[in-house]
């Protein structure tokens, strides 16, 4: 550091004291803030102090608290036509008011006070705790009266259930918030654990239905609080309802359908003009549920499971299954659905919803549940209307045939389009499913109980259809095959890769003379691949599998374990499928012998060694999938293996041999592929001639 720098910081340092030196306070100004700290000092003692003294002392029941009771009782009381009396109860509170005066109890922590001890606040005999215990509990009842008028006497109850059942569902509805609290599935049984439990859709713990409205006060309040009272009208329909009073009702009517899996809800009222305004146009419903797994197999239970909705108008669409996703419905929808692998729970109003947001979570650390799935609705609502809002609830398995008669059963304006919650792949994919797949399924499911038989029949049947083209697929190769010996002399007359041009040019030459097409095996195989893929789509989504045994897989639906291994292999998982075993070693064959059929000899080795790569890339791809899948697949595998053997014992590869020779020999048209091809390659021929020749002259 030289001289200059440490004068500066030198002066710097002085002037800095200084100004503090010339700006300290005075002793008059210390003394006054000595004086302010002592005086907020003794001013947050005073406030302790009387906090303490407060909180030391019982709450007490004020006059006008006094002067409430009576006519807040009377209003959310229940009347006593008999006796004239009037009775009010919760948890806490039990009071019975006759004419002006009242009696009863107050629970007090633990003990109760005199309703009449309390309103002079006399407490002797209670603690503090006590005595503000019963204060708090008496003030409850006249806050949730002046929040929710008449509805405060439903605030408490007993939550109670009562239930309908046909042959096909049970469903039971809980008197608190007067929902559908467990609905069990009667024909279907949970494979997720080993007992033989029903699949039960949901239950009070993971369920939510609530529905939201102002009164004229602008109270807005929300039906899960209230505990309605159940009236069993006949074996079908069931009402939960509350009674406000004055001719007032309000209430929920359930009507479960005989053989069906349709449930009726309808929102009935009368005299409901005093309470809640008619000019209000609208009432909420929110309603939700844990879905839980019923599946062995996570894998595809998990993709298969979201949220499903149709805008009014147009086709079904969903939210992305693999992760947290949420929507803004902003126009009106005509139904929405929480849907998983095999079964669905779908709430259709009978108008439409004027507006939604759906939200789902997944859960993946949930060894029981798949998502969260949440649906806040819009409803259009009149207070003047006895039914103002009306839905049916499918609560089932997403059976193809169920789904699309539900139109018919309902009625429906318009096309549903509930089949749209079974997964069938891309449109063209569907067709076939739709069209094709599913009613030959269940046509066969009409006479044959075995769905092991079944898919047996059904592999042959769609293995008849394709039969032409594998016909076709089969004598192109062979045409190719014999052929080898031409093209190998065309290749070693024309070596080198300055002699491409007129090698590939020959080589079409000699394809159009003999009436072969390189394209024409590959054709028939592009053309089944729409067949394998539906069916890739279809045995996934196919409930009808669902516990269905053959052979050794107890269940078609789901991967057919033999074997669980004590660990984890990556992309191929904890267990052994043998269905998909057999397939892959099917699939190698096949294979092998689809290389043997193929000319090209050594040259092809490595093009062989992918080939035979795609058979061990299926065995980790289809270990978790459905065992009915792996058995369709291992079928047709073999019986084309099969269909090959017999093709090579009837056809004689020197007939064919002779047979394109002597088309060789006559005058023949090409067809237009080959036209185009030779011509193509004629003008790239002639096109780098005419490079080769203007670079020799500039040489």
């Amino acid at each position: 550091m030289d001289k200059n720098t440490l004068l500066g910081l030198v002066m710097m340092a002085c002037v800095v004291f200084g100004f503090m030196w010339l700006n300290k306070p005075s002793e008059e100004q210390l003394a006054a803030q000595r004086a302010e700290q002592e005086q907020m000092a003794n001013q947050a003692r005073i406030e302790a102090e009387e906090a303490q003294r407060l909180a030391s002392q019982p709450d007490s029941i004020s006059a006008a608290e006094r002067a409430a009771l009576i006519p807040t009782l009377a209003q959310i009381g229940t009347p006593d036509s008999i006796n004239g009396t009037i009775a009010f109860a919760d948890a806490n509170v039990k009071l019975t008011i006759d004419g002006q005066t009242v009696s009863g109890q107050v629970a007090a922590a633990g003990t109760s006070i005199d309703i009449n001890n309390l309103l002079a606040n006399n407490f002797d005999g209670l603690t503090l705790a006590q005595s503000k215990a019963a204060v708090t509990n008496l003030r409850n009842v006249l806050e949730n009266a002046g929040r929710y008028n008449t509805f405060a006497r439903y605030l408490s109850g007993t939550d109670e259930t009562v239930g309908l059942a046909n042959d096909l569902i049970a469903v039971e509805f809980s008197t608190l918030g007067g929902r559908p609290s467990r609905a069990t599935l009667l024909d279907y049984d949970n494979f997720l654990n080993d007992d033989t439990t029903n699949v039960v859709m949901f239950t009070p713990e993971t369920s939510t239905l609530n529905f939201k409205f102002v009164t004229s006060q602008q109270q807005r309040l929300d039906t899960d609080k209230f505990y309605f009272t159940p009236v069993v009208e006949n074996d079908s329909t069931v009402l939960m309802k509350l009674d406000l009073g004055n001719g007032a009702m309000w209430g929920i009517r359930y009507t479960l359908r005989p053989g069906s899996y349709l449930l009726g809800m309808e929102v009935v009222q009368k005299n409901m003009e005093s309470i809640i305004s008619p000019s209000a146009a609208t009432i909420d419903l929110d309603f939700g549920v844990k879905m839980p797994r019923n599946e062995a197999g996570r894998t595809f239970e998990e993709q298969k499971s979201a949220i499903y909705y149709q805008y009014l108008g147009e086709t079904p669409d969903d939210l992305n299954y693999a992760s947290d996703d949420s929507e803004d419905l902003k126009q009106k929808v005509k139904w929405i659905a929480f849907k998983d692998q095999f079964f669905s729970t779908v709430v259709i109003p009978r108008s439409s919803f004027a507006s939604a947001t759906v939200d789902q979570k997944v859960l993946k650390n949930d060894p029981t549940y798949l998502k969260q799935m949440n649906a806040s609705t819009v409803l259009e609502y009149s207070s003047t209307q006895e039914t103002p809002v009306a839905f049916d609830i499918f609560i089932g398995p997403n059976l193809y045939p169920l789904l699309a008669s539900i139109d018919d059963t309902l009625q429906a304006k318009e096309d549903l389009h509930l089949t749209r919650l079974i997964p069938l792949g891309w449109p063209i994919i569907r067709w076939i499913n739709t069209l094709i797949i599913i009613p030959l399924f269940t046509f066969l499911n009409g006479f044959i109980s075995n769905y092991g038989i079944i898919i047996l029949i059904l592999t042959l049947f769609i293995k008849l259809i394709l039969f032409p083209l594998t016909y076709k697929s089969f004598m192109s190769q062979a045409k190719m095959r014999v052929l080898a010996p031409d093209i190998k002399a065309i290749n070693e007359k024309y070596p080198g890769t300055e002699n491409a041009m007129t090698r590939n040019s020959k080589t079409m030459e000699l394809y159009s003379r003999a009436g072969a097409n390189p394209m024409s095996g590959c054709l028939p195989m592009l053309l089944q691949m729409p067949i394998l893929i539906a069916m890739f789509w279809f045995f996934p989504s196919c409930i009808e599998l669902r516990g269905e045994s053959f052979l050794w897989a107890h269940n078609l639906a789901a991967p057919d374990v033999i074997f669980t291994l004590p660990f984890t292999i990556p992309w191929y998982g904890n267990h052994v499928s043998l269905f998909c075993l057999l397939m892959t070693a099917v699939n190698i064959v096949y294979t092998r012998i689809n290389m043997q059929n193929s000319p090209g000899g050594e040259q092809m080795a490595m093009m062989k060694w992918m080939m035979y790569l795609m058979p061990v890339m299926f065995l980790f791809i289809f270990n978790d999938y459905a065992a009915g899948l792996s058995y369709y697949y291992f079928l047709s595998l073999l019986i084309t293996i099969v269909q090959t053997y017999i093709f090579r014992r009837f056809v004689d590869e020197k007939k064919v041999r002779a047979k394109m020779m002597e088309n060789s020999a006559k005058p023949r048209k090409k067809n237009g592929w080959l036209a185009r091809l030779e011509e193509a390659q004629r003008k790239q021929l002639a096109e780098a001639r005419a490079q080769q020749q203007k670079g020799n002259k500039r040489r």
